[in-house]
């Protein structure tokens, strides 16, 4: 295959490998992932012929570029060390809690630090090998912060953005960083660095001027390059979306209402039904709305036929220790609520530990009453966007964590302090009460917000944002491949 002229680089490709069940036959299918990134950046994908760097999600597994359903795809295997190390270990023990206000405690380890660099070699590597001369290259995410600088050194004349995706947390929090240099140094060396929200981009430049010393003058930065001149980047927010309109579509379909129907009907048909839907992490509040909820039941305020409330925790990161603990910690509180609260014919919380199909997550979101996004740091938290877009009929109430990044957009919410457990029980029962005529007032602003700045015109500001600094790269930016 030839070079392509847009490059996508991210953790994972947007394809999953599954084994055929006979597991020591070698063989198996690709299946298209379920991820917001790949709903976001698959029409573009087939619209530049552009290709994607990422890993194939499973250990010890090599393949080569290929093509799948249209997407020109570059798999990099990496080992189980890999993933134990770089992926579990520095992206996940290190990064992920660090950057979300050290909820939990980040571990720095050196050897996780050294896997971290080695791979993000391997990625920049695959990356300058398969760009065409002058290409767009994208890369996204905390796995990957050093892909920008690194490809940069490779080929200079590729015109290179990277995206963050999750928070990027005050100085005070990442100064704590053993390599905090070299991770910016990583991120410079993209043209344009995006952020979720405003005040993450404003992180980013105070780390700047406080550990580099470099000038800037939102939204830019001025950097030195490699000939002793110096260059400017970009670093501002691009708060990303979902596919409205697939969401809409969903909603519409006869099936979908139906199945919406049979969800209440299943669980009792209480008054109202509270729906919180999140990756089991510790980032996401989810016990302290249980908390909440729990106490509502506890002081007679509802009870399981005035409210059930539905949890979807689709499973996360299941061999990294934190998470484990949380697991535990929230099958408890299921437990113990359930156990004082239940009846034969209603339950206090519907707790569901698996993931589900789109069509079934938009189902639950016809049938919830309130939704819950009680996040304790979120760089976006796309659900709470998926519930406003799946409400074609302009009711429904979301309670919205003030700590998530939908928080800046999605104004008319009930905005809400989790850390605020009496705050958060007053906030739920405004939702439960509120009538529809506040209701629609309310929803009706946040869908105009969500259709309006949808996934596709996220990525195009962006691009936009990457043309621009393309078309004002010095003649030696484009000097050919190192």
């Amino acid at each position: 295959m030839s070079g392509s002229e847009f490059v996508v680089v991210a953790n994972r490709l947007p394809v999953d490998w599954v084994p055929d069940e006979d597991e020591g036959s070698g063989e198996g299918a690709w299946r298209v992932s379920p991820g917001g990134l790949v709903t976001a950046l698959e029409p573009l994908m087939r619209s530049t012929d552009g290709a994607w760097v990422g890993w194939p999600g499973k250990a010890d597994l090599e393949f080569d570029r290929f093509e799948f359903d249209g997407m020109d795809l570059v798999p990099v295997a990496l080992s189980a060390d890999d993933v134990e190390l770089y992926y579990e270990g520095f992206s996940n023990d290190t990064i992920w809690p660090l950057y979300h206000d050290v909820i939990a405690e980040p571990r720095y380890r050196r050897v996780w630090w050294d896997a971290y660099g080695r791979v993000n070699r391997r990625f920049a590597q695959a990356a300058a090998e398969v760009a065409a001369e002058g290409a767009t290259v994208w890369v996204h995410d905390y796995q990957l912060q050093l892909v920008p600088k690194l490809l940069r050194e490779k080929r200079p004349d590729l015109t290179i953005g990277y995206f963050h995706h999750i928070p990027f947390p005050a100085y005070g929090l990442y100064s704590q960083l053993p390599w905090r240099r070299q991770v910016l140094e990583g991120l410079l060396g993209a043209d344009v660095i995006g952020f979720q929200r405003v005040a993450d981009a404003g992180n980013f430049a105070r780390a700047i001027r406080r550990l580099l010393r470099y000038e800037t003058r939102a939204p830019h930065i001025v950097v030195p390059d490699a000939d002793g001149g110096t260059r400017t980047a970009v670093a501002r927010a691009f708060p990303i979306s979902i596919a409205a309109d697939s969401y809409i579509d969903l909603a519409q379909r006869p099936h979908v209402q139906a199945r919406a129907a049979e969800i209440r009907a299943s669980l009792g048909n209480p008054s109202k039904i509270l729906l919180g839907v999140d990756r089991l992490d510790y980032t996401k509040g989810i016990r302290h709305r249980m908390k909440a909820f729990g106490e509502l039941l506890h002081e007679g305020r509802i009870t399981v036929e005035d409210a059930t409330l539905v949890q979807v925790a689709s499973p996360s990161r299941e061999r990294v220790g934190a998470y484990m603990q949380l697991r535990d910690e929230i099958e408890l509180t299921v437990g113990r609520i359930n156990g004082d609260f239940d009846t034969m014919g209603h339950t206090a919380i519907r707790y569901l530990h698996q993931g589900y199909p789109r069509d079934e997550m938009v189902a639950l979101f016809l049938a919830a009453d309130v939704m819950l996004v009680t996040a304790l740091r979120d760089g976006m938290n796309l659900v709470a966007k998926e519930y406003v877009a799946s409400r074609i009929d302009n009711r429904g109430v979301l309670v919205l964590s003030e700590f998530a990044g939908a928080a800046d957009e999605l104004t008319s919410a009930l905005r809400v302090n989790p850390h605020d457990i009496d705050t958060l029980k007053e906030t739920i029962m405004q939702a439960i009460e509120m009538p529809p005529g506040e209701q629609s007032r309310r929803m009706r602003p946040l869908r105009r917000k969500v259709i309006d700045n949808d996934v596709a015109k996220w990525s195009r500001s962006f691009l936009d944002a990457l043309a621009a600094a393309r078309s004002q790269k010095s003649p030696r930016g484009r000097r050919a491949r190192a």
